[in-house]
């Protein structure tokens, strides 16, 4: 009862603290920013720069070839932008690609100078043979230069490669089941910062605003219990954390997502992300002294974005990282028929861990009451 009693104190007292108010007034922002800012889907095809050093009937039949592939059946005319000059283009869209034919090797080589990005000079060899020169900037990956070593032979019909890749196995990783749209791939990143890893800044707020009062040397001569004081604190938290997620999620969502899982892990890492900012607190008197372990700690918890936009970085070292298991459990959750499993046992692990740096934070502030 006097946990519950604490509990309750804490939600009228911080009802009524513009903390409270933040963190759902981020949530709505959030929403807005993904209902009427982010598209469904972003503009991800690529985009390759041609020049057509070749005879005029086998630039026919290139072209011809292209056009079969393009959506509408048009060429279109564009410029092209480079060096502070314009250059004229034939535009090739595809579903996967939007291909532009340009009129000069000068145009090829501006634009590869300026916009930094792979162009190709295709050629005829002394042998009558099409040749394909790729104009690389440095930072493709080996397995990329591979792939473009051996793309245009298989496309010429050269029977070994073509034999090879026309066995390979393709799997589908989704099973029959739609990807998540780019606006509702996104809707992860914002749970596990503005709905887990908010607790561990805004309990940090909390605790030096009541240290910059005394409330907390007040326990040090009351018959109340530290851990209840500190384990009210992050209840507050956890439930702010839920409506802010529940704002963010269920108009974009909708009944998609599995909301019992989504509870359960959000009172999970949020109860591990709150420990662990009681147990920062502990060691500093103000927010001031505390703002650099804060600044170390979101710098590391930023790094699994990258791996979660970019997949083909995505170190063992990374997936250790907390902030890395939230992104990918909130993307099982809001996923038809996403991995329960995986977001239980993470569930289960962030409530052992949490508890075991929450044991740490009420001895380390028990010690430090009366200094």
């Amino acid at each position: 009862m006097k946990l519950w009693y604490n509990f309750s104190k804490e939600l009228s007292l911080s009802s009524k603290s513009w903390y409270f108010y933040v963190e759902l007034g981020m949530a709505v922002i959030i929403l807005l920013i993904l209902l009427f800012v982010v598209p469904e889907d972003f503009d991800s095809k690529g985009k390759s720069y041609y020049y057509l050093d070749l005879p005029q009937v086998l630039k026919d039949r290139y072209m011809k070839t292209l056009l079969e592939d393009d959506l509408d059946d048009v060429i279109e005319i564009v410029e092209v932008g480079a060096d502070k000059n314009t250059y004229d283009a034939r535009l090739y869209e595809t579903d996967e690609s939007k291909i532009f034919l340009l009129d000069s090797i000068e145009a090829l080589n501006a634009i590869s100078d300026s916009k930094r990005v792979p162009t190709v000079h295709v050629r005829v060899s002394e042998s009558n043979q099409m040749v394909f020169t790729y104009y690389l900037q440095g930072y493709e990956t080996q397995k990329l230069q591979n792939l473009l070593l051996v793309y245009h032979n298989r496309l010429a019909g050269h029977d070994v490669i073509k034999a090879y890749s026309d066995n390979i196995e393709i799997r589908s990783l989704y099973q029959e089941v739609a990807p998540l749209s780019d606006k509702e791939n996104m809707i992860p990143v914002f749970l596990t910062f503005n709905g887990s890893l908010m607790s561990l800044f805004v309990i940090a707020a909390y605790i030096f605003l009541d240290k910059s009062e005394g409330i907390i040397k007040a326990y040090a001569i009351t018959t109340s219990s530290v851990w209840h004081y500190l384990l009210s604190k992050i209840g507050v938290i956890i439930l702010t954390s839920i409506l802010s997620t529940l704002i963010i999620t269920v108009p974009i969502m909708g009944g998609q997502p599995n909301y019992f899982a989504m509870i359960l892990f959000i009172a999970s890492s949020g109860f591990f992300a709150a420990s662990l900012g009681l147990f920062l607190t502990s060691y500093y008197k103000d927010i001031v002294e505390a703002f650099g372990a804060m600044y170390i700690v979101i710098m590391i918890m930023i790094m699994p974005n990258i791996s979660y936009f970019t997949p083909s970085w995505d170190p063992n070292w990374v997936k250790v990282i907390p902030s890395y298991i939230m992104l990918q459990s909130f993307k099982e959750i809001i996923s038809v028929r996403g991995n329960m499993t995986y977001v239980l046992v993470a569930s289960i692990s962030f409530v052992v861990i949490g508890l075991d740096i929450f044991i740490l934070a009420n001895y380390r502030f028990k010690k430090t009451l009366s200094l």
